[in-house]
């Protein structure tokens, strides 16, 4: 994690598992517990964002759902 986004993480629970193409992707629900968030070498930026925000963002297919339904979309 730190070295895509800068930041030292705990990682905590399982929140849910996808199947995209040739992928099978776990995410978990993970602490901050230091550094600052930057984005890395292969992106152009990362920041912070309200569910609001993320609505406006060209995401891929599914994730707005997908993340809502395993409940770790922002408040």
């Amino acid at each position: 994690m730190e070295e895509e986004t800068g930041l030292s993480v705990e990682p905590g629970p399982l929140i849910g598992r996808v199947s995209r193409g040739n992928y099978a992707i776990a995410d978990y629900l993970c602490t901050v517990i230091g550094g600052t968030l930057r984005a890395g070498d292969d992106a152009l930026d990362a920041r912070w964002c309200s569910a609001e925000d993320l609505h406006a963002l060209p995401l891929v297919a599914e994730l707005i759902t997908t993340l809502s339904e395993w409940r770790a979309l922002p408040e």
